[in-house]
């Protein structure tokens, strides 16, 4: 099975369906927490849900359009983080991300993200890499601002989340800016 180790007590792995169990577990217990930003947390009523997710996740990546892991602390799913979509004709990959709430705060998700960064521009003819954010969602553009993306616009009324209509930042990494950041370096911190 693919898994990325990122330090001791956390690593990324493909999402496959003995998982499903874990995920839908995490996603139920953090409804009320990711409902504001997650358009699809309706769509997941049960495990069968997840299951066909993930499932159709590993379509995808047979096909080479998205790549769906799940992140582990210390041996537990803590959330999950992907290409949602990747774009082979103009080079572009969407990256997507989510972490139950009590693991927040703490860097994990950062540091998923630079690894998926990584597998990003070493395994595809990536030129760019973006992430979309819910406008408000002060937490999810930490990241990308953290990891030195640019802020290159606002997408309005794009996602509908709770029956409102929601503005997306968009951010984006080149390739020559990762090759050059300290932050992508061995060494480099985020």
């Amino acid at each position: 099975m693919f898994f990325r180790e990122i330090e001791k007590d956390l690593r990324l792995a493909l999402t496959v369906p003995q998982f499903a169990g874990s995920i839908f577990a995490l996603t139920d217990q953090n409804r009320e927490y990711l409902k504001e930003w997650l358009p699809w947390l309706d769509t997941v009523q049960e495990l069968g849900d997840t299951k066909m997710f993930i499932r159709d996740q590993l379509i995808r990546f047979a096909k080479e359009e998205a790549l769906h892991l799940s992140v582990f602390s210390n041996n537990k799913i803590v959330g999950v983080v992907g290409y949602n979509q990747l774009d082979h004709v103009n080079g572009v990959g969407m990256i997507g991300y989510w972490l139950g709430e009590e693991y927040t705060g703490k860097g994990t998700m950062t540091k998923a993200v630079k690894e998926l960064i990584h597998i990003g521009f070493e395994s595809w003819p990536l030129q760019k890499v973006e992430i979309h954010c819910g406008v408000d969602n002060t937490v999810s553009r930490a990241i990308p601002e953290r990891l030195g993306f640019r802020e290159e616009g606002t997408i309005r009324r794009t996602a509908r989340v709770n029956d409102k209509h929601q503005d997306q930042a968009i951010y984006g990494l080149l390739e020559e800016e990762y090759l050059d950041s300290p932050i992508f370096q061995p060494d480099g911190d985020c």
